[in-house]
């Protein structure tokens, strides 16, 4: 089920949330700590679905200051008043007995908040809880980590009773996104951006039209991104549509990953079917795969990742989504020769990461002559190596004949649309400038190209080719491209 919390302050605001969060919700959650001079039995009898009455004390990061007398009367009235559920902290529950105001139909939630960390402890937490005569326990703890919601689906999965559990954060999204697949007796989502009663609570529009919530169950296969940071990627949003489109009970979601091999450790556990990787682990994520594909393996970098029985195997799909992106511009431009186009061509590659790598090698197999560019000299050098091409510091970029000038780096994407990694005094007149971020689609080097005569390309091509790849290797099915590049131009025009 999904709840939608109301934190509205006034009556009036309140009657009207309410009204709107019942078109979506299973259940509406009524923070009367945001509420300044509740009619409780008002808003209790204009309810059309089932209501959690919640008045959280700041020490449990609610906004009630009164005192806990006052607390406890309000959701003793709650109770007398036959709300559908009554949400008590653990460390007041002893004075919140239904005997005490006669037996009425409420379901009393015990709940638990840690707003600093996920304990180790979680089950010795649960067990007290479930002593406390409760109906439904509730246990939200902070991730500072991705895998923080492992130990919180090893707590669902062991639960004997009803059991709402997620984490808060960032780092938390997908326990919440995933509540059926966890096995949470519900999830909470926000009415809309800015109406959130948590850290890391998505707006129910999220978590129905893009992760189609509702249709999910424990049979729902799970695929996502791994990167850092992630909350620019329109990966979510693109694959999930896919599968919304394709009748496919599947869901992606976007997994924040500061170390690369444990987040990949503990998830093996959850069966992940696929991952997308992205800056800054498409390299080191290799270490910690089953297998990985000769391409991949020659580039030293993944972008795919397959779960195989258990077994993980990387691919890379970078390469020739680039590639392709490069011969289709110059043969538009010069109506070149689809494949020998590149040849003899002068590329100046700036970046020496993942991307960068799988660039590069592909560059070189068309006969290029490539020179890479990084801020870490040194791993422009390892790369020059690796891929038998050339390498110059930042500093001597105008030292550099370039016929094609490549941005592999994150400089220029959202949020830092501002930024450019050249100065525009090195772009010429003819000059194809490819730049590969595509959020936002024409980033500040594409401008200052343009404006200079160079033909430009964003990356959004690049990632319609390569996220086609992608779901073709996961599912079997061969997306439409027009229907991807759709997609994605609706979602960055914030359609």
């Amino acid at each position: 089920m999904i709840c939608i919390p109301i934190i509205a302050n006034t009556m009036d605001d309140v009657l009207r949330d309410m009204a709107e969060a019942s078109q979506f919700a299973d259940i509406i959650e009524l923070r009367l700590d945001y509420l300044k001079n509740p009619d409780l039995r008002r808003i209790l009898e204009r309810r059309t679905k089932p209501v959690i009455v919640t008045n959280r004390p700041v020490r449990e990061g609610g906004k009630f200051e009164g005192s806990e007398e006052e607390r406890g009367a309000l959701l003793k009235l709650a109770i007398q008043l036959q709300a559908d559920f009554v949400d008590v902290e653990h460390d007041s529950i002893q004075h919140i007995r239904r005997d005490t105001v006669h037996r009425v139909p409420a379901k009393i939630i015990v709940s638990y908040h840690n707003f600093r960390e996920t304990p180790g402890n979680l089950t010795d937490t649960y067990q007290k809880l479930r002593q406390c005569g409760a109906d439904i326990v509730k246990i939200v703890t902070h991730a500072n980590d991705i895998t923080d919601n492992v130990k919180i689906y090893r707590l669902l999965q062991a639960s004997q009773t009803p059991l709402i559990s997620f984490c808060m954060g960032e780092y938390g999204i997908v326990s919440r996104i995933l509540y059926k697949k966890f096995g949470s007796y519900l999830t909470f989502a926000s009415l809309r951006k800015g109406k959130e009663s948590a850290p890391g609570q998505i707006s129910i529009h999220e978590l129905l039209n893009i992760y189609q919530a509702q249709k999910q169950d424990k049979h729902t296969a799970i695929y996502g991104l791994i990167g850092n940071p992630i909350s620019h990627s329109i990966s979510p949003f693109i694959h999930n549509t896919l599968f919304k489109e394709m009748n496919l009970n599947c869901a992606y979601v976007p997994f924040k990953v500061d170390n690369v091999g444990d987040f990949i450790g503990e998830f093996r556990g959850l069966d992940v079917k696929g991952y997308s990787v992205t800056i800054p682990h498409k390299e080191s994520v290799i270490n910690h795969l089953d297998a990985i594909d000769p391409m991949s393996e020659k580039i030293g970098a993944v972008n795919t990742i397959i779960n195989k029985d258990g077994k993980l195997a990387g691919y890379n799909t970078d390469c020739k989504a680039a590639i392709q992106v490069l011969e289709d511009i110059h043969q538009v431009s010069e109506m070149g020769m689809k494949n020998a186009h590149l040849k003899n061509k002068r590329v100046t590659l700036l970046g020496a990461g993942g991307a960068a790598r799988a660039i590069a090698f592909g560059l070189q197999e068309c006969g290029a002559q490539v020179t890479v560019a990084s801020r870490n000299y040194e791993r422009a050098q390892s790369l020059a190596r690796d891929a038998g091409c050339l390498s110059q510091e930042l500093k001597d970029l105008p030292k550099i004949e370039t016929d094609i000038l490549i941005n592999a780096t994150p400089v220029g994407m959202f949020p830092a649309v501002n930024e450019t990694p050249v100065d525009k005094k090195l772009l010429k007149p003819g000059m194809i400038v490819f730049d590969t971020i595509y959020n936002p689609v024409e980033t500040r080097l594409l401008r200052e190209a343009r404006v200079q005569g160079c033909k430009i390309v964003g990356g959004l091509p690049m990632f319609v080719n390569q996220a086609a790849a992608q779901f073709e290797l996961w599912t079997g099915l061969k997306p439409s491209l027009e229907l991807i590049r759709e997609i994605a131009y609706k979602k960055l025009a914030g359609e």
